[in-house]
């Protein structure tokens, strides 16, 4: 029997209409909605459907938000059961029964070692309001105004989280080398890139004459997500845990996208076994709806109330829908599910490779994957081991997924990363279901005119 596409939800008319009235009324600073113009309204797992009533299997996931997919039953029902009790739906910072079992879960999914000794911060319900939360706390509790931060990085949208992420100028932040194999600083990657990294990271701050002053904190990604799917080696991690409790300087790892099993582990530190200091969680943490905390280790908990606050840090909804989440993969494993099919799915890609020269690198962890691409018939500057990047063909290749009925995004200093961020729950027929469409879509974007693949240049 032939599969035929289901009815339009919405008669044609409607749904342009509806998306030439968003960008008549909405900000200049939207950004999803530009590359993706669709008009979700019905979804299930891995599935969306359009007002058009095409489907869509969603590789971007919320940004990493949605760790069980679009509307679980576990998640719905926990949202239910609270409207259903009569559950205050805004507490500020009140204890509450719904509020002590999602703490009560999320400290047992945590490295137990950071867990016996944490104190928890409820933010404002985004990551980047974390962010600034834990900047605050650790320039509270030494003393120090400074920070380290890293090539690539991306903590958020506002100042300070801005400030510490890659794209920054004219702050108080130093910047320090972020290893990578493709398209080291050093040109040379592996493990000699990332020791040259470290080594390089202990001498500026051991350098009198270096001018970095006892900076307040460490903050890192252990796994770049916007700098474009950047695993950081676990012997780096290791070193920057030894560089910094040398130092007395508090180290904080960002999980905001990488935590709840993304990386095949529940948290991402767990992969080289460092105890942060301060832990940032956010996105998948809240089961789809807003909610952002700051674990950290109770010797730093001195700063005075009302230090950081915000009216909307009482999400009841988000924090059942949460402990359903954290529940839900660390009962059935996903973490370790995460870590097999990633794996499964980073060997095919990478056999794109041998097929196709645009494929410049594939790499990740878990189910945080990316697809580098590059112009392989571009000079190579000089001393370069690796082709420019380019970035119209990727954002080809992500239209080409999209008419395959593939959500992708891009990532990478010059968006030229496709980005797979599939919910924990995807199947193996899901999976490879990507793969094929991605790898279609490759194929159709590099027929494409040359004059559309034209690349940017290389910092």
């Amino acid at each position: 029997m032939a599969v035929t596409e289901p009815a339009p939800v919405a008669a044609p008319a409607a749904y342009e209409g509806i998306l030439r009235r968003q960008s008549m009324r909405e900000s200049a600073a939207r950004t999803y909605a530009r590359s993706l113009p669709i008009v979700p309204v019905r979804a299930r797992g891995m599935t969306i459907e359009g007002a058009d009533g095409r489907r869509y299997l969603d590789c971007l996931s919320g940004a990493g938000t949605l760790a069980l997919g679009h509307n679980h039953p576990v998640v719905l029902e926990a949202i239910k059961k609270v409207l259903d009790s009569g559950a205050p739906l805004h507490v500020l910072d009140l204890a509450t029964p719904v509020k002590d079992a999602f703490t009560t879960e999320l400290f047992a999914t945590l490295p137990r070692r950071f867990a016996d000794d944490a104190r928890i911060l409820f933010c404002g319900p985004a990551g980047t309001d974390a962010v600034e939360a834990a900047l605050k706390l650790v320039r509270a509790a030494t003393g120090r105004d400074g920070l380290l931060a890293f090539t690539g990085a991306y903590h958020g949208m506002t100042e300070g989280a801005l400030a510490a992420s890659g794209g920054a100028e004219d702050v108080r932040v130093t910047r320090l080398p972020f290893p990578r194999d493709y398209r080291c600083p050093f040109g040379i990657g592996g493990e000699r890139g990332a020791e040259i990294a470290a080594r390089w990271t202990e001498n500026l701050l051991d350098d009198p004459k270096g001018g970095v002053p006892a900076p307040a904190g460490m903050i890192l990604e252990p796994v770049q997500g916007e700098g474009g799917v950047i695993p950081a080696p676990d012997d780096w991690m290791r070193r920057m845990r030894e560089i910094t409790r040398a130092r007395s300087v508090p180290l904080i790892a960002d999980e905001v996208q990488t935590g709840v099993g993304r990386t095949g582990a529940f948290w991402a530190v767990e992969h080289s076994g460092i105890t942060p200091d301060v832990m940032v969680l956010s996105k998948a943490i809240g089961g789809s709806l807003p909610l952002a905390v700051v674990v950290y280790r109770s010797a730093l908990d001195t700063w005075q109330p009302g230090a950081h606050a915000g009216t909307f840090r009482g999400n009841q909804l988000a924090m059942a829908a949460g402990t359903a989440t954290l529940s839900y993969v660390r009962e059935n494993r996903l973490a370790e599910r995460a870590a097999t099919l990633g794996a499964r799915m980073l060997a095919r890609l990478q056999g794109l490779a041998a097929a196709h020269p645009c494929v410049g690198d594939v790499r990740g962890r878990g189910l945080m994957i990316g697809v580098e691409l590059v112009d392989p018939e571009a000079a190579t500057p000089d001393g370069s081991p690796e082709p420019p990047p380019a970035p119209a063909l990727a954002a080809a290749v992500q239209q080409e997924c999209l008419r395959r009925g593939l959500i992708v995004e891009l990532g990478g200093r010059h968006s030229t990363v496709v980005r797979l961020l599939p919910p924990l729950t995807l199947t193996d027929e899901q999976a490879t279901a990507v793969v094929d469409r991605l790898a279609d879509a490759l194929a159709a974007a590099e027929r494409l005119p040359h004059r559309r693949i034209a690349t940017g240049p290389i910092h």
